[in-house]
């Protein structure tokens, strides 16, 4: 499996992704960032980690899906 930039807003659930060189596996999408609509979070929610990560939504992130 390889990596493939997306936009921010075409990640979903499931996906594995690297932003600033972190791979998280989303659990959780929050539309918005403390309250800042150009803002979403991408969260991790495992038993070995949790992670929020905050990107803005025009950025462009690494995915790996499979």
């Amino acid at each position: 499996m390889g990596w493939e930039s997306v936009k921010a807003t075409d990640v979903v659930v499931g996906d594995v992704i690297n932003v600033r060189d972190v791979e998280l596996h989303v659990a959780r999408i929050e539309p918005t960032f403390l309250g800042r609509s150009e803002m979403m979070a991408f969260i991790e929610d495992r038993p070995e980690r949790w992670l929020k990560v905050p990107v803005p939504n025009d950025a462009t992130v690494e995915v790996q899906r499979g």
